[in-house]
């Protein structure tokens, strides 16, 4: 006997009322109470079961379903739960035995046994069904309701007038009834019908009923916007064809050509450019390709895409070099003022390549005049032997393969111009390429995150394209152009890959004479380029990237330069935007500078251009006004240093400048930041404590330590500073750096913070005429630093004169302008006795010993006697 399905819980079966049916066993086929099923019976023992229900007079039969669809009826295969069916017709044939049955009640098997007839026969209980508690209850109306109204859409939905499926629908009351009739029509397979046969909760029935008419609604409604979506694509598609039909009929009457004329077209510009052996390969692939298609492929779009790209990009056409150095160096210096190393690369590239075209021509003339002599000794007769004896000939090297194929590639160098913003960076880009008779392209790379935008996508992509290099190059037209990476600096990466690593093979002179982009799939050259790559700051930039390009420092401006700058370039630009002319306004050098000092503070000269232009403007307005009230020619306009404040209002910078006096605890330190140099000021105070060191100013990782091995200095060294020792036990130090709100790191500042802690400690005062910078170490050792142009350059424009440098950077103030050098005293140091010497007021350093006025130097404790 077969055991009851647990697919859900039954309710306990009543045993009065039972009957024993013959057993029909349904394969994928479930039939529920009310509905009537055409069965076609052809199993022997499925016929035997038929033929014993028709000899009853009822004509009833046990239809259940077998577990698993196989053609053997075993006892075990059956569920527990089926249906008490009655035969209505029988119809034989020779293909079997055809049946209509109706379904009556549910019935669970109490028992099933095998007959020696051959066919299988169940004792057969009622399976009550679980009416609702309260037919009444306002959730089981709605479920009742939302089934009729349900079934009745999906009714509709599957070809049925809505009349019809609504009257079928609406003619059932008993909510039992509906959920079975209506899982009669649903397409779900056999398992799920069992499930709802077994069903008993009425309930439940009609929740599980619903949940399968929603399901089939929604695959209804995902069917139709698919088909909506095919037919559309579809409908355009054969209009497009259509329309192109009759395009080329049209063609074809007006004798304009046949469709071949497109792909002759593209092959004869193909011909033209000279492509390198494998592009060809892969070209005339793609052609091949192309003419194979029709034109209403949708591969023919791209593939033409793709010809057309290769069409457009210079693979042979270069720009003639502008070799004439004198030229070259005009150009240069009327664009920009100073900058003397950078425009000296520049020349030093045109020289190289003029040696390099000397060298061409040279090989190419000898090459000729050997061929000449064969030539003539081919077509003389066999002469006599000369009998001039042979001269010592000098040979000429033979370069190798390897070094004359390099001879013959053009390569370019790789720059990167690094530098604060404002400072000329890309106009001197675009000055190069004037200079040189190049073209110029420039691509902006702040903020690019995606790799493709360097490399290009790939082709298998829809709207795919190449990268930004390639596209550069076609828009140069040139295979040679100076090409501008601008704010390399600002590349970053994301999951979509990293820019930078992208760069490195565009970067590298061995690698980009074949550059792949993505969408190009095939190599092309890109050594002939200049390219010129700019930064704001370095250590932004990674390091294979960085040492792929030969950085060019620009440093900040110095006044003077600034006024020679205003006065050479940016003065006569603004009158002309202005809409003025240069006789009707000047500008005095005074007021330049009032305009510099007050009104900028950077590197470059971006702001102090705006802030010309702004002075202009009033001039323009006050011009305009005059014209308007009738004065035909309006006097001259001079704009002197006491009228800057009239026109352009309050000072709006508020430069540091150097303290008006020496204080107890305040040193003077240098910093540097991607906007130029600076001074900053290091204040120390101390008060009654336990020893305890306080430091705020929103310091790094690196000042913070930078002040820690200053008071350690102070401490082990405190009788060699004139500090009692005891006044570390008995007194808190706090060390706070101006400007809170702005966060600041690094090491030059060491020297500043033990200035100020020494200073603060010993009560002796710090010199407000010095500044200086370099970073410490435990042993008082003044180690070098980075940026001291700009530094310096910060501290002049703060009206300092005196400097403290450590002694590995005496070098770096060769890049300074002469005329700063001219005006400033310099100290270099080794170690923080000598700094303390010239930082505090009245202080030596002798014999290792830092003295003050009126100290004898033998009770005075050296500073470095811990070093022995």
């Amino acid at each position: 006997m077969s055991e009851p399905s647990t697919t859900k819980p039954a309710a306990r079966p009543r045993t009065s009322n039972k009957v024993t049916l013959p057993v029909v066993a349904l394969r994928q086929l479930v039939i529920f109470p009310g509905a009537n099923v055409p069965i076609a019976a052809g199993r022997p023992q499925t016929l035997r079961a038929v033929e014993a229900a028709l000899r009853n007079p009822q004509h009833l039969v046990f239809a259940v379903l077998q577990r698993e669809d196989t053609a053997e009826i075993a006892l075990g295969n059956l569920h527990a739960i089926g249906t008490v069916a009655r035969i209505e017709q029988v119809q034989r044939g020779l293909g079997g035995t055809q049946m209509l049955v109706t379904g009556e009640r549910r019935g669970i098997a109490l028992r099933i046994q095998e007959r020696a007839d051959g066919y299988l026969e169940a004792v057969v209980g009622p399976a009550e069904e679980l009416e609702p508690q309260d037919p009444n209850d306002l959730a089981f109306e709605a479920l009742h309701r939302q089934v009729r109204l349900r079934a009745a859409e999906l009714g509709e939905k599957t070809g049925l007038p809505k009349e019809v499926a609504e009257q079928v629908v609406h003619s059932i009351d008993e909510p039992a009834r509906l959920a079975d009739v209506i899982a009669g029509y649903l397409e779900i397979d056999a398992e799920q019908r069992q499930q709802l046969l077994e069903t008993l909760s009425v309930e439940e029935r009609l929740r599980r009923v619903l949940t399968q008419i929603e399901r089939q609604i929604a695959v209804m409604d995902a069917q139709a916007d698919i088909k909506s979506q095919i037919q559309e694509e579809l409908g355009g598609r054969q209009r497009e064809m259509f329309l192109r039909e009759q395009l080329k009929a049209i063609q074809r009457e007006l004798g304009d050509g046949d469709e071949g004329d497109e792909v002759s077209e593209l092959r004869e510009k193909i011909e033209a450019l000279g492509l390198p052996a494998p592009v060809r390969k892969e070209v005339d692939r793609e052609l091949g390709r192309l003419e194979r298609m029709g034109r209403e492929a949708m591969e023919t779009q791209v593939i033409r895409t793709f010809l057309e790209r290769i069409i457009e990009l210079p693979w042979n056409t270069r720009s003639d070099d502008l070799l004439d150095l004198v030229t070259a160096a005009r150009v240069l210096d009327e664009d920009h003022y100073g900058l003397g190393d950078t425009k000296d690369r520049i020349l030093e590239l045109l020289a190289v390549r003029r040696l390099h075209d000397r060298q061409r021509g040279e090989r190419e003339a000898a090459a000729a005049a050997a061929k000449v002599e064969e030539q003539a000794a081919s077509q003389s007769d066999a002469a006599p032997e000369s009998s001039v004896e042979p001269t010592d000939a000098v040979e000429e090297p033979v370069l190798p393969a390897w070094l004359a194929e390099e001879a013959e590639r053009r390569k370019s160098p790789i720059l990167l111009f690094a530098g604060p913003p404002g400072v000329g960076k890309t106009s001197l880009a675009k000055s190069i390429a004037r200079a040189m008779g190049r073209e110029y392209v420039r691509v902006a790379l702040g903020g690019v995150r995606d790799e493709a935008d360097i490399r290009g996508h790939r082709r298998t992509y829809v709207a795919s394209m190449p990268g930004r290099i390639i596209q550069g190059m076609r828009q140069a037209g040139t295979k040679n152009p100076v090409f501008l990476l601008d704010e390399v600096d600002k590349l970053g990466a994301s999951f979509h890959g990293d820019p930078a690593a992208a760069l490195l093979e565009v970067l590298d002179p061995a690698q980009n004479h074949s550059f792949t982009d993505h969408y190009l799939g095939v190599p092309f050259d890109l050594s002939e380029v200049l390219f010129v790559a700019t930064a704001n700051f370095l250590p932004n930039i990674p390091e294979p990237l960085r040492d792929r390009m030969e950085v060019v420092h620009f440093p900040g401006y110095t006044e003077q330069e600034k006024l020679a700058i205003a006065r050479q370039y940016l003065v006569p630009r603004q009158i002309i935007q202005s809409g003025l002319e240069p006789a009707e306004v000047s500008i005095s050098d005074d007021a330049l500078r009032v305009v510099i000092d007050s009104y900028t503070r950077e590197a470059g000269v971006r702001q102090l251009e705006r802030e010309l232009g702004r002075l202009l403007r009033k001039v323009a307005r006050r011009l305009a006004e005059q014209l308007d009230s009738g004065d035909e020619s309006p006097p001259p306009v001079e704009i002197a240093a006491l009228q800057v404040g009239e026109m352009l209002g309050r000072p709006r910078v508020h430069p540091e400048r150097r303290a008006p006096e020496d204080q107890v605890g305040l040193a003077t330190g240098l910093y540097y930041t991607p906007a130029g140099g600076d001074i900053m000021f290091v204040e120390a105070s101390a008060m009654k404590g336990k020893g305890k060191l306080t430091l705020t100013g929103q310091l790094g990782d690196v000042m913070q330590e930078s002040a820690h091995a200053a008071w350690a200095y102070a401490r082990a060294h405190a009788e060699g500073l004139h500090i009692d020792p005891a006044r570390f036990e008995t007194t808190d130090v706090h060390v706070h750096v101006p400007a809170g709100a702005i966060p600041k790191d690094g090491p030059s500042a060491g020297v500043a913070m033990a200035t100020a802690l020494v200073s603060a400690l010993s009560g002796r005062r710090a010199r407000h005429d010095v500044a200086m910078t370099g970073e410490i170490t435990l042993s008082g050792r003044v180690l070098p630093i980075g940026g001291v142009k700009e530094k310096v350059l910060g501290a002049v424009r703060a009206g300092i004169a005196e400097i403290v440098l450590p002694k590995e950077n005496e070098r770096d103030l060769e890049d300074l302008p002469e005329d700063v050098r001219q005006q400033l005293l310099v100290h270099f140091t080794t170690e923080l006795g000598e700094v303390l010497a010239v930082t505090l007021r009245d202080a030596s350093y002798e014999d290792g010993r830092l003295l003050f006025a009126g100290d004898d130097p033998s009770t005075i404790k050296p500073l470095h006697q811990s070093w022995n």
